[in-house]
């Protein structure tokens, strides 16, 4: 069955790096914009970058510069590299998946990986 799973989460210092990963099965990965969003305790959920196959990224303001998405088409997994971690990044890190092509499901979400940035 299709599914996503996020992996790479972790405890970090503050200015630490941290790479998550997301593997995607059972579906034509290169027909879904890969997105990346985050939950912290208490907080709705936010959107933090996205990816299409072409390449064109968009980032929120608050990680632009410091976090970096890509994907990979051969391997099924999209990626986000996160640098210069603040402790306000604490959060669920959640893998997404979309598509508009009309006869496909048009979402997909992982399960979670935690992030926590703290000294």
């Amino acid at each position: 069955q299709v599914q996503l799973v996020e992996s790479g989460g972790g405890l970090v210092q503050p200015g630490g790096s941290l790479r998550l990963s997301c593997a995607a099965s059972k579906i034509i990965f290169s027909t879904y914009l890969m997105g990346w969003y985050r939950q912290a305790p208490g907080k709705q959920r936010e959107f933090v970058a996205t990816i299409t196959n072409g390449g064109s990224t968009n980032y929120a303001d608050s990680v632009k510069g410091r976090f970096t998405i890509s994907r990979d088409n051969a391997k099924n997994t999209a990626y986000l590299q996160m640098n210069s971690l603040k402790p306000e990044d604490t959060a669920v890190y959640y893998c997404n998946a979309r598509t508009t092509i009309f006869t496909l499901t048009p979402e997909y979400w992982g399960q979670g990986t935690q992030v926590t940035v703290s000294s």
